[in-house]
């Protein structure tokens, strides 16, 4: 059936049929949105993270490190100082040692002059009575030597004429008091005694206080004292 009214839209073969073609894309209008490839995404977040690691990172590689530092000097002062009191404990231990030693040695030589003072007391022969007068004489200072050396001409005469011999021997010796320069020393002795009326040696028992006195680098006897 044909319009009439409208011939123009009767069928021509020869009449190719137009095909609606549509533009890629979105329509106007709309904006296209941006497209960001995987590789692109990963670069670009591999490279955010490094970047935020090593913001983050260096403040704690400071704070790692200060304190590194920090303990490093504080061992080497540390090091300074049990060396310098090792140092100084050992100068000290040193030094009171040889002060103890000093002072042994010095109580020593109290005792041993305390000693040859009492010895040479109990041992006097009416052969050598000058002699043993003498050698008293000289390990005497202060009082003791002021006293003996009035009484030796008659001490002598006494033991040249009743043929008095004496032989003493220590029997103990130690340092009752210590001042200064000074010290007292206990002696405790024997002597066996002859004369011209005895037959027989007799014994006798001594207990002396010899004070020795230092003077000029030499022990000498200031006083003597019997004691009960």
């Amino acid at each position: 059936m044909t319009d009439e009214t409208n011939p123009h839209n009767q069928f021509d073969p020869t009449r190719k049929r137009r095909r609606a073609v549509r533009r890629a894309g979105p329509p106007e209008g709309v904006t296209e949105p941006a497209i960001v490839t995987a590789p692109t995404t990963a670069v670009a977040v591999a490279e955010s993270g490094e970047t935020s690691a090593a913001a983050e990172a260096s403040p704690e590689a400071t704070e790692h490190r200060a304190p590194s530092r920090a303990v490093r000097i504080i061992a080497s002062v540390a090091a300074a100082i049990v060396l310098v009191a090792l140092v100084g404990g050992v100068a000290f231990f040193g030094w009171a040692k040889y002060r103890a030693d000093q002072r042994d040695a010095k109580r020593q030589e109290f005792i041993q002059a305390a000693r040859q003072t009492v010895l040479n007391l109990t041992t006097i022969h009416p052969e050598t009575a000058k002699q043993d007068v003498q050698r008293i004489l000289d390990n005497a200072t202060g009082q003791f030597k002021d006293e003996f050396t009035g009484r030796v001409d008659p001490f002598v005469s006494v033991v040249e004429e009743a043929k008095v011999a004496t032989n003493g021997q220590i029997l103990e010796a130690g340092i009752e008091k210590e001042y200064g320069d000074s010290a007292d020393v206990l002696v405790a002795a024997k002597s066996m005694v002859t004369n011209a009326g005895t037959k027989e040696p007799q014994p006798r028992d001594f207990r002396l206080r010899i004070t020795v006195t230092e003077e000029n680098g030499h022990m000498a006897t200031s006083n003597v004292e019997f004691v009960a």
